[in-house]
């Protein structure tokens, strides 16, 4: 198990992660290049954006971080 997960091409630190939007962005700017990713916003104001594969993959990485899913190795 890795603390890192890779979004938009960076390996991010899990526990830097505040929240992952469940919605893609979308302000209706036809200058915005954000459009249809997913904010995962970082400690210190910083943000990263993930199209949905990463975004899926940081929150199973979260979740297997922070000890979910692992009922099942302790079961007999």
């Amino acid at each position: 198990m890795s603390c890192f997960c890779i979004i938009d091409d960076k390996y991010v630190p899990i526990y830097r992660i505040l929240w992952v939007s469940s919605l893609p962005h979308f302000c209706g700017s036809p200058e915005c290049e954000r459009e249809g990713d997913y904010e995962v916003r970082l400690e210190d104001g910083e943000s990263v954006w993930a199209d949905r594969d990463e975004r899926d993959a940081t929150l199973a990485a979260m979740e297997l971080w922070a000890g979910e899913g692992l009922e099942d190795d302790y079961e007999e």
